[in-house]
């Protein structure tokens, strides 16, 4: 806890915090968010520059908030934009992701906790066959989050991460430079371990080199059928629509296209992970099965939904 964030005080200054909070969890949940408590609570700890546990304790010990007008403005201006639904981790600037925090801002698609899954899959399948130095791709790469996971997780992997949008791009260069950095700490380590290259996902032509040598590829790809608009404003309104929408009415042209793809740079034997709707799952299995895999079945995620294609290369 920074030290002259919180003042010594009683419980009425503890009490100010409460107050303040619940009346903050109030505009949000008028304002129709999910979790107006607990988005109330992260942006105050942002706003004060303090972790949420931060703000529990100094309660719990009766303790209140320093008078520091600026971070007090801060938090109204921050919650005005969580009222006008604008995404939480847009107003913080940051999204957690397995072990890491991510850098996340308008023009890049918010990591969510399903994909977590995904690259857990895919590291216990790498994991399992002791695979030396996996070739892995990150296709449609967006914030950096499945690629920059395994390269952080798996030791001696080497990751090629694929982005279109120069919007994201910016973000996942800022991702990588942070993570890897700190992970490998010189930049020529980080370049052998971690590549980003902007370039469409579906060429043919994208990662040509690769073809027949990658051992996994993993990859969140934008999939939301057309004919289904989210109706979460801050879906609807603030995800790219480049990352969200699968091409089609139905969604699937996207993940087609990424499937086939993924077959060309697979090696014999390796490993597809790819994300999907929870309606999806029936039709990329019979895809994958007509379209050079072995082997093909759906995987749940943590809420026991259908979510990503599991796929073995023939």
């Amino acid at each position: 806890m920074t030290a002259d964030i919180f003042r010594a005080g009683s419980n009425a200054a503890s009490d100010i915090v409460r107050k303040r909070l619940r009346a903050a969890a109030d505009i949000l949940r008028a304002a129709g968010v999910e979790t107006p408590q607990v988005d109330a609570k992260l942006l105050l700890a942002e706003a004060y520059n303090v972790e949420p546990r931060d703000i529990d304790k100094a309660m719990l010990l009766g303790r209140g908030l320093s008078e520091d007008a600026h971070a007090a403005r801060r938090f109204g201006s921050m919650l005005t934009r969580r009222a006008a639904r604008e995404p939480l981790q847009y107003i913080t600037g940051h999204a957690p992701f397995r072990f890491l925090d991510l850098a996340v801002g308008p023009g890049v698609f918010i990591p969510r906790p399903e994909t977590e899954s995904v690259v857990q899959t895919a590291l216990d399948w790498m994991r399992g066959h002791a695979i030396a130095q996996p070739r892995v791709v990150d296709l449609c790469a967006g914030s950096g989050a499945i690629g920059l996971a395994i390269a952080t997780e798996l030791p001696g992997s080497q990751v090629w991460a694929v982005e279109q949008s120069p919007q994201a791009l910016v973000w996942a260069r800022r991702n990588r430079d942070s993570v890897l950095d700190a992970a490998t700490g010189t930049p020529a380590s980080r370049q052998h371990q971690y590549r980003l290259i902007q370039g469409d996902a579906t060429d043919a032509a994208t990662l040509a080199d690769l073809n027949g040598t990658v051992n996994a590829v993993v990859t969140n790809p934008p999939y939301v059928p057309l004919a289904h608009i989210p109706e979460q404003p801050e879906v609807r309104d603030h995800d790219p629509e480049m990352a969200l929408y699968g091409g089609s009415d139905d969604g699937l042209a996207v993940p087609y296209a990424i499937l086939a793809r993924s077959a060309a740079l697979l090696r014999r034997g390796g490993l597809l992970v790819m994300e999907h709707d929870i309606f999806q799952g029936k039709s990329l299995v019979e895809c994958a099965l007509h379209g050079g895999f072995a082997t093909a079945h759906t995987g749940n995620d943590l809420t026991g939904r259908p979510r990503y294609l599991f796929a073995i290369r023939a």
